[in-house]
């Protein structure tokens, strides 16, 4: 029967990938072999409320526009929908607040009169 021991080789090269491994998701930003997905994104969770021509109210979900699979808007996308769902008159106008999450912290945003607000 023989029995299997790693060399050497094989300890330090396993060793140091699970090093990597765990450097690899610190907060460093712009870093090389940095994990780059969640130090440059931007998240947007908002309340918006739609205000129709004829004076209606109703909740609107930004996310019913963005591609399937999508989860990340920032508030340059947030404006984008605001836009195309006033201009294609769906909406007359279009109000809420909410948070933006991204690297530098999270801060209050509002939509007043169909404009975002940082």
């Amino acid at each position: 029967m023989h029995i299997s021991v790693p060399s050497a080789v094989q300890i330090a090269v396993t060793a140091a990938l699970v090093a990597w491994m765990i450097i690899g998701f610190t907060r460093l930003p712009g870093r090389w072999l940095r994990w780059k997905m969640f130090c440059r994104a931007t998240f947007t969770v908002i309340s918006l409320t739609g205000t129709t021509k004829d004076g209606r109210t109703e909740p609107v979900n930004v996310y019913d526009h963005l591609s399937p699979g999508s989860f990340i808007l920032g508030p340059p996308q947030l404006q984008a929908i605001i836009d195309h769902l006033t201009r294609s008159g769906q909406y007359d106008r279009i109000d809420g607040h909410g948070r933006v999450l991204s690297a530098h912290g999270e801060q209050p945003v509002e939509v007043r009169g169909s404009r975002v607000v940082l």
